[in-house]
């Protein structure tokens, strides 16, 4: 028979023929402890270290255990076999509805805007602000117009790869409301769109108070200009600022549909003011305007003002900090995307118009005052060159005015005159309050109150030269990641990556978010370095706290991507016994329903190897396939939830043992494939129905079969507890509806009113009482208990591991991995395994040496030299009264053949006799196991395998039953023959 499993060393897989020729360096034989142990010959063989030697070992030779056919299939008959319906009680599910596919309710009079109105005003209005009128020409001033021309496009460039990522972004699906959020979390995740989210908004706030002193501080120079301060300069912008943050939130307040009334409003005044400025500059200038630097169109002046003059310590970079917050109102029209008639239309054609249009304008501007504005002016109408005074070459000497004294003293006129969705998503619980909406419009009321807060804090210190650094380095950062989020999206490749908006480059956005990187270090390293670390610890937490979100991100693309690869990159090479990891089909049926069964297949797979948590649906096609379907996104977030790494499956079958047989071939990708099966211990086999026990037996035939592991876990309080979680959950339903009812008629709640707190009582009112006797209930108590005992940290104790046959090692790997997991570490091993009688020192020491070559720890070995020992008189009748109900007592011979063909399940006469040297060995090994184990936190022991054919599925049940009985919490384990532990190098 060919070895079909090249991953493993050839054990060369021939038939137990002895006399049959081996390779050299490979041999078979039977030792004579095989014998003396068990008490009869067996083709199993005791662990030995000569298993696990390479063929051309220099140390010895290479002993080949027999395969697992060998074992399975050598006198495996053509009987016919009983297959009847194994129905297992399935699960109810809808399909989880994705919240980000639903069309927006219609609700009427909600305001909707369109892409003058929503975004290009927005944006206009935002860039424009306090930078032209305050800061423009005290820029170009230090910079001139060469260098300040260069700053603006430069800030143009940042802002245009930007809005050219965020127009491909909004453009590829439906964009809902939360602007730069929205974009930047759908695209890399709630990690990304979460850390960045939190302090777009703070920046947000921030840049109220910003705007907000900036208008304080003109208004506080009018009132000085004609002496009117009400207390000092600075507790006047501190009045000034927040009276009109006040009537800031008034507006906010007052709806939408008033903020877009006052932003018409503002942008008329503007538009005015920007006009005045066009205007003003062709009005012949007076003496007082002279006197203040303004000569109307000189081209000296704009000659002189060319080049840069930086002083008091500025520099480009400085200068292009103060000037970048201008380019910081990009975002306004994407901020309020869900209040759009038509945001993927309406953000790229508004954003990018706006750019340009501001971009324009601030150069115009720019260059008008450049060519009519000295750098330095007194304002002093006696400034001005009398006959015979000799003055310096500036441009103002020649249009007869001397401002020579701004060289030693400062000066206030010319141009160096210096005046200074994420709630909804619920990814941070503690914003959620955030979060209400409040009219037709769903407005943010207490987001804007919020607001207010923050943006009045920041006015009474008065002084925002440090803040304002940190506030640009925000805005930045968003920017970088809707750069970084157009081009990871376009690098994943993902099919669903179809933006309508084509003016882009992968290649630039990634220019775009490396710029943004870099201004930010230029702008201020240490407030760029705060922004980072506030963006890795944000990150962090949302990464650890991981939010019950799907959003399709590109994150997912690529790691979808990265996994397909590591896939097939592993499929190209073989493996080795040294990589050898259990990767099991954990048959659990639903995973609630069993959760010690997963509990402690997860235990030994967690970061080990693939564990997958399967359900058999029996039944028509018609009515199983539907329920599987449903059931598939709900259990698997169920085990998300629970942290248990694990993937859920399912097989809709007529049959339990074809559904699982169907797992078994089709489970699994590439070298990612299930090599062991988990199984719980059938508890009412006795109880049952032939074709369940049959159907159970014949899952382990099958597992043999394709050449897996095995391992059974027997609990003795039993493991399913579908009962109570179907009673658990029942519970739940009615609590809901007795608290829908109990909300109805509720009223309107405040603005700040919190929602009543589940009371205690309700769950007390509408608890199911499940009649149930005060037994079944201890028994109820008993269950739930052992169903979470390996979710707790184990104590001091043993796992006792009886090695009995050499299966490759599973029987011992599997223990070991369990001790190195933290809920296990205190338990130590102790392994038991038979040997001869009379060489139990020499086989203690054989086993010592093969411990120490695996680098496997135990504290006590213990070698069985009395398994061949009959068993006692009362076990052995306990086990004949076990299997009295499934005996076929054949009578005469004439009747004999009649009863066998009736009732071919039964145990019959002949092959108790043919095994009573194997049935006497499993109820001996519970003897020994109740004399050693008894107290040991969990109990290994080498599974014994039926011989398809010749063993019946009641006798087999029956040995596993009567060797695990009465014991702590039991795992069968048998591997598939070959080596899964090595201490070759």
């Amino acid at each position: 028979m060919a070895n079909v499993n090249a991953a493993f060393e050839s054990a060369g897989d021939d038939p137990p023929a002895y006399e049959t020729s081996f390779s050299v360096g490979e041999h078979r034989e039977v030792r004579p402890s095989v014998v003396s142990a068990f008490g009869h010959n067996t083709l199993d063989r005791v662990p030995r270290i000569e298993h696990y030697r390479n063929a051309g070992s220099m140390s010895g030779h290479r002993a080949v255990r027999p395969s697992l056919q060998e074992l399975h299939d050598v006198f495996q008959k053509n009987d016919g076999m009983l297959e009847t319906m194994d129905r297992i009680e399935g699960s109810d599910g809808t399909p989880s509805e994705d919240v980000e596919s639903l069309p927006p309710q219609n609700q009427g009079g909600v305001v909707k805007f369109g892409w003058i109105k929503g975004v290009l005003v927005r944006c206009m209005l935002n860039i424009w602000g306090v930078m032209l009128f305050i800061r423009l020409s005290w820029v170009f001033g230090q910079a001139g117009i060469g260098m300040g021309t260069v700053v603006i496009a430069l800030s143009v460039v940042v802002t245009t790869l930007t809005g050219f990522s965020m127009s491909a972004i909004c453009t590829n699906g439906v964009v809902r409301g939360g602007g730069a959020y929205y974009m930047i979390s759908r695209s890399l995740g709630p990690e990304f769109g979460g850390s960045i989210g939190l302090i777009f908004a703070f920046a947000n706030a921030l840049a109220v108070a910003m705007y907000v002193v900036g208008f304080a501080e003109t208004v506080v120079d009018l009132l000085k200009e004609h002496d009117v301060l009400m207390i000092d300069v600075v507790n006047d912008i501190r009045i000034v600022g927040c009276i009109t943050v006040v009537l800031l939130l008034g507006i906010s307040v007052a709806g939408m549909e008033w903020e877009a009334k006052a932003q018409i409003v503002l942008l008329f005044i503007l538009l005015v003011a920007i006009v005045n400025v066009f205007v003003g500059t062709f009005i012949p200038a007076t003496n007082s305007k002279k006197s203040q630097g303004f000569f109307n169109y000189h081209m000296s002046i704009f000659t002189e003002n060319f080049p840069p003059n930086f002083r008091n310590g500025e520099s480009f970079f400085s200068v292009f900090a103060i000037f970048f917050p201008a380019a910081t109102g990009i975002l306004a029209g994407a901020n309020i995307s869900g209040d759009l008639k038509d945001a993927q239309a309406a953000i790229p054609k508004g954003t990018l118009l706006a750019i340009l249009i501001t971009g324009v304008t601030y150069l115009a501007v720019a260059l008008c005052v450049c060519a009519t504005v000295v750098r330095d002016a007194t304002g002093n109408l006696n400034d001005t060159i009398v006959a015979g005074f000799s003055c310096n070459s500036s441009v103002a000497c020649d249009l007869g005015y001397d401002f020579s004294s701004c060289q030693t003293e400062p000066c206030r006129f010319g141009l160096m005159n210096n005046f200074q969705a994420l709630c909804k998503d619920n990814i941070y619980t503690a914003l959620r309050f955030f979060a209400k909406g409040y009219g037709k419009n769903n407005e943010p009321i207490r987001g804007y109150v919020l607001t207010f807060i923050i943006a009045v804090a920041f006015i009474l210190i008065a002084q925002l030269n440090v803040i304002a650094p940190i506030i640009s380095n925000f805005f930045l950062a968003s920017y970088a990641l809707i750069n970084f989020s157009c081009f990871h999206a376009s690098y994943a490749k993902s099919p669903g990556w179809r933006p309508a908006y084509r003016f882009y480059n992968m290649w630039l956005s990634l220019l775009g978010a490396l710029l943004c990187c870099g201004v930010m270090f230029v702008i201020n390293w240490w407030a760029a370095l705060i922004t980072y670390a506030l963006e890795i610890f944000l990150y962090i937490y949302v990464t650890v706290k991981k939010p019950d979100v799907n959003w399709g991100s590109s994150t997912q693309a690529v790691t979808f991507i990265n996994a397909v690869n590591n896939t097939l990159t592993l499929t190209g090479v073989d493996d080795h016994v040294k990589n050898f990891r259990p990767q099991c089909i954990v048959l659990t049926g639903a995973p609630k329903t069993r959760p010690a069964l997963l509990d402690l297949a997860h235990a030994f797979t967690k970061n080990y190897g693939l564990c997958l948590t399967c359900q058999v649906f029996v039944g028509p096609k018609s009515e199983t396939v539907p329920e599987m379907n449903t059931s598939m996104e709900r259990h698997q977030m169920w085990l998300n939830e629970k942290k248990r790494k694990a993937f859920y499956a399912a097989a809709a079958s007529s049959t339990f043992r074809d559904g699982v047989e169907s797992l078994l071939q089709a489970s699994g990708v590439g070298r990612m494939r299930p090599n062991t099966v988990v199984i719980g211990f059938k508890q009412n086999w006795e109880k049952a129905e032939a074709g369940d026990v049959q159907n159970y037996v014949g899952v382990l035939h099958d597992a043999f079969d394709y050449e897996f592991g095995a391992v059974i876990l027997r609990v003795s309080e039993g493991l399913d507890v579908s009962h109570i979680v179907h009673a658990q959950e029942e519970m739940q339903r009615q609590t809901k509806e007795q608290l829908a009812l109990e909300n109805e008629g509720g009223g309107k709640k405040g603005v700040f009113r919190k929602s009543r707190k589940q009371s205690n009582q309700v769950l007390t009112r509408v608890s199911v009482n499940v009649p149930q006797s005060a037994q079944e209930a201890k028994v109820n108590q008993r269950l739930q208990e052992a169903s979470t005992q390996f979710q707790k940290k184990q104590g001091k104790g043993t796992i006792d591991v009886w090695w009995l046959f050499d299966d490759g090692g599973l029987a011992l790997l599997i223990p070991y991995i369990l001790t190195t997991r933290k809920k296990w570490k205190d338990c130590k091993m102790r392994i038991f395994f038979a040997g001869e009688p009379g060489r139990a020192d020499q086989e203690k020491a054989e086993m010592q040496s093969l411990l120490v070559k695996f680098r496997i720890k135990c504290v006590d070995i213990n070698v069985i030299d009395d398994l061949n020992n009959r068993p006692s008189a009362q076990n052995w009748t306990a086990f004949q009264n076990m299997i009295e109900p499934f005996r076929l007592h054949e009578g005469g011979k004439d009747t004999a053949d009649a009863m066998r063909k009736e009732n071919l399940w039964k145990i019959t006469d002949s092959e108790l006799d043919s095994f009573d040297e194997k049935t006497a060995l499993q109820v001996r090994l519970n003897e020994l196991l109740q004399q050693n184990s008894k107290s040991a936190n969990l109990i290994i022991v080498s599974m014994p395998i039926a011989r398809k054919g010749s063993v019946s599925d009641h006798l087999y049940m029956a040995w596993l039953d009567i060797l695990t009985k009465d014991l702590p919490p039991t795992l069968l384990i048998r591997g598939n023959q070959k080596s899964v532990l090595t201490f070759y190098s």
